[in-house]
């Protein structure tokens, strides 16, 4: 029993690292295009890493809790600081980082389980 909370805990910790460097590297453009592959990177990252956990759990457990640590640091680094600076801007990257974290969490940890046929 401690062994499933100190692994739910240690995935949580992971998810939040990972929420803090989707929330650094979200606004990332390459080109004068300004092409937005920070957004695509954060959020292939988060989906890799959730389903990757899931597929190696037997529960939603793990993957919940992975996937709640990377949703509480897009929350708090979304928070004005005392300075008044702010890392989640009010734009398109911005709402499409946090929707879009919303999402892959929700689809990662609600899809059903698929049993492999038995021939």
């Amino acid at each position: 029993m401690l062994s499933r909370v100190v692994v739910a805990v240690l995935l949580g910790l992971l998810g939040l690292v990972f929420g803090m460097f989707g929330t650094l590297v979200h606004t990332a453009t390459f080109g004068s295009f300004a092409f937005p592959w920070g957004i695509i990177v954060a959020l292939v990252a988060l989906a890799c890493l959730l389903t990757g956990i899931r597929l190696l759990s037997r529960g939603r457990l793990n993957a919940a809790c992975a996937g709640l640590g990377a949703l509480v640091a897009i929350a708090v680094l979304s928070q004005e600081s005392f300075g008044g600076s702010v890392l989640i801007t009010d734009s398109v990257l911005g709402w499409t980082w946090m929707g879009g974290a919303v999402v892959v969490a929700l689809l990662v940890v609600g899809w059903p389980r698929l049993r492999a046929a038995v021939a």
